[in-house]
């Protein structure tokens, strides 16, 4: 009995939370509002003029997914630079100096994506500045071309890859010390700051330069001067992902000569390797603009309306019988608050899959994480075993990706299935 009274006090308190939400939903319901008007609005826009469906993206900033929608800050930088032509080596220059200005480091320059910037600074240890050995690249005969990957390769190795890098895998702070030589470039590297010190301790004492790979590192922005005082030779942020820039770009920061050395492996440089990865002045400009608005924003307001937006979904799902949901902010990247919702699916025969499928291929078409990836190349491999579309041990929701009012309607949507999947094999 007081088993019972307890569960069912907890039901009332879910109930009692969620109350708000239910009414206004209602309201919105009786007023044709709401989710049928978002999917409304929906139906003729941009893309799906050109037979493209939208997506309120749960997932977070996947670049499949089009990463992040861009700041009012980096969308007026766009427009401004727009509007004039520029000499596109002197605007890197310029970069590189505000770059310097605004993390500690010594330089930086704005590439096509964080994989861009690997492959321009891999391009940097190995052919430095010489003309000669710039257009000899992707070929390094008589260069320095292995790049030691800490901790395993990377599925964005192929950057390092394409410009001549020769992966050698090492999995420790010993093996890393050994697997150093005469031939090693540059030492690759995704660890966090523990680890990472002891890795940049490692390169300067064998003289070879680290590259730090931190795409998703970003938010909180004061990441880029702990690595310029950590004394890390390069290190590279995702411009569309966290800091809400250019999803083309990316920011490539580290010691001034490194930078020198990869601007000269870049475009605008005809015969360069990596002239293929041009960025505009647009995106340049609007990068920057991002690096800038961050060191303005508050996080700790941003946080708060991220994490409400989750708490909402919450309490719309908790409130069908046998579903749990619980909100963290993970450690290291992606570091926002995140929804994961869980029940038992073996008794309801209703699988994390079935849901995702289900959210993603309604109207609107709503994407959440699982731990499948619809963009990994060996996915794809007739050779490879492949695991179900979602695997079957979570379903979570970013908070960042969500726009204003999006949570009411993935909320919404989402009880409506838990509810008809519990009911079905009740």
């Amino acid at each position: 009995m007081i088993i019972e009274s307890r569960i069912q006090r907890r039901t009332f308190v879910k109930w009692a939370s969620a109350l708000p939400l239910l009414a206004q939903i209602g309201v919105q319901q009786a007023f044709g509002k709401g989710w049928a008007e978002t999917a409304k609005d929906s139906a003729d826009n941009i893309y799906t003029r050109i037979g493209v469906k939208p997506v309120i993206n749960g997932r977070g900033t996947w670049t499949y997914l089009s990463a992040s929608l861009e700041l009012p800050e980096v969308k007026a930088a766009q427009e401004a630079a727009s509007k004039h032509f520029v000499n596109i080596f002197e605007l890197q220059q310029a970069a590189g100096r505000k770059l310097a200005e605004l993390t500690g480091a010594e330089s930086g320059m704005i590439t096509s994506g964080a994989a861009g910037a690997m492959a321009s600074g891999t391009a940097a240890c190995i052919a430095g500045t010489d003309p000669r050995n710039v257009w000899q690249l992707p070929d390094t005969t008589g260069l320095k071309s292995e790049v030691i990957m800490v901790g395993g390769r990377s599925p964005f190795d192929s950057a390092i890859r394409l410009v001549g890098g020769k992966l050698v895998v090492v999995h420790s702070h010993e093996q890393l010390a050994n697997a150093i030589n005469g031939n090693t470039a540059m030492i690759y590297t995704g660890s966090e700051l523990e680890p990472l010190a002891k890795e940049i301790a490692i390169g300067k004492k064998a003289g070879v330069p680290v590259f730090l790979d931190a795409a998703d590192g970003v938010p909180p922005i004061n990441k880029l001067q702990v690595y310029a005082k950590m004394g890390c030779d390069l290190y590279t942020v995702s411009g569309g992902k966290g800091l809400r820039g250019p999803q083309c770009s990316g920011v490539l920061l580290g010691r001034k000569d490194l930078i020198e050395a990869a601007l000269a492996n870049s475009n605008p440089w005809e015969g360069a390797v990596c002239r293929p990865m041009k960025v505009g002045k647009e995106e340049i400009m609007g990068c920057l603009a991002a690096v800038e608005a961050a060191y303005h924003m508050d996080m700790n307001a941003l946080n708060k309306e991220w994490q409400g937006r989750v708490e909402r979904i919450q309490k719309l799902v908790e409130t069908v019988p046998g579903v749990q949901a619980s909100i963290a902010t993970p450690e290291g990247g992606n570091s926002y608050p995140t929804l994961t919702v869980t029940w038992d699916q073996k008794a309801w025969g209703y699988t994390i899959g079935d849901c995702a499928r289900e959210l993603l291929e309604g109207t609107p078409s709503i994407a959440v994480l699982t731990n499948d990836n619809p963009s990994d190349v060996l996915g794809r491999a007739p050779d490879k075993v492949k695991a179900p579309r979602a695997s079957d041990d979570r379903l979570q929701i970013i908070s960042m990706t969500l726009q204003p009012g999006e949570e009411i309607i993935v909320g919404r949507r989402m009880r409506q299935l838990l509810n008809a999947a519990r009911a079905k094999n009740a």
